[in-house]
């Protein structure tokens, strides 16, 4: 099989994080707008209160996570079959991108449902329903950070096993 063959299950990496780096591009547009600007700042963008949820926290994750460690992980994986002539597990690289894209995406949806959702709240002055949507956003953010973290340690173990094997077999003489 040719390199470029054995390659070919990078292509969804980068479209991928070009996607998510359009959807960040999309939602800092949004939050400058003044009306929006205005309703961020009223429920606490971007120091505290519901407001931070979707300004930084979800702008930054679908960029930096979403689109940066995304196309991290496709030149590692790229690097490290070029540089080592090994291939790594492409069952762990598909494992990798598909736990960091669902958790990306899930992670994102929650700050931006909760934030908007306990925003609505703070400003119709009912602090008791604002904390009764706070309890469950616990659990969906533990979900979508844990699915998250599943495709970086997919993506560390995937290189750590085969920068362990080209040692091995380097060594082995």
């Amino acid at each position: 099989m040719s390199a470029r063959n054995e390659l070919r299950y990078l292509v969804k990496f980068p479209f991928t994080a070009a996607f998510f780096m359009f959807v960040g591009t999309i939602h800092g547009v949004l939050q400058v707008l003044p009306p929006i600007r205005h309703w961020l700042d009223s429920i606490g963008s971007p120091y505290g209160g519901p407001g931070h949820m979707i300004d930084p926290l979800a702008h930054a994750h679908i960029n930096i996570v979403g689109g940066v460690v995304m196309m991290t992980m496709a030149a590692g994986y790229y690097l490290i079959h070029v540089i080592s002539g090994k291939p790594v597990s492409l069952r762990l690289a598909n494992h990798s991108y598909w736990w960091l894209t669902l958790g990306v995406t899930s992670f994102y949806s929650t700050l931006l449902v909760f934030g908007s959702w306990e925003g609505y709240h703070l400003l119709h002055n009912d602090p008791q329903a604002m904390a009764e949507v706070h309890h469950y956003y616990g659990i969906c953010i533990s979900i979508a950070s844990t699915v998250m973290g599943m495709g970086f340690w997919t993506f560390f173990a995937n290189l750590f096993i085969t920068g362990r094997r080209m040692w091995r077999e380097r060594h082995a003489a």
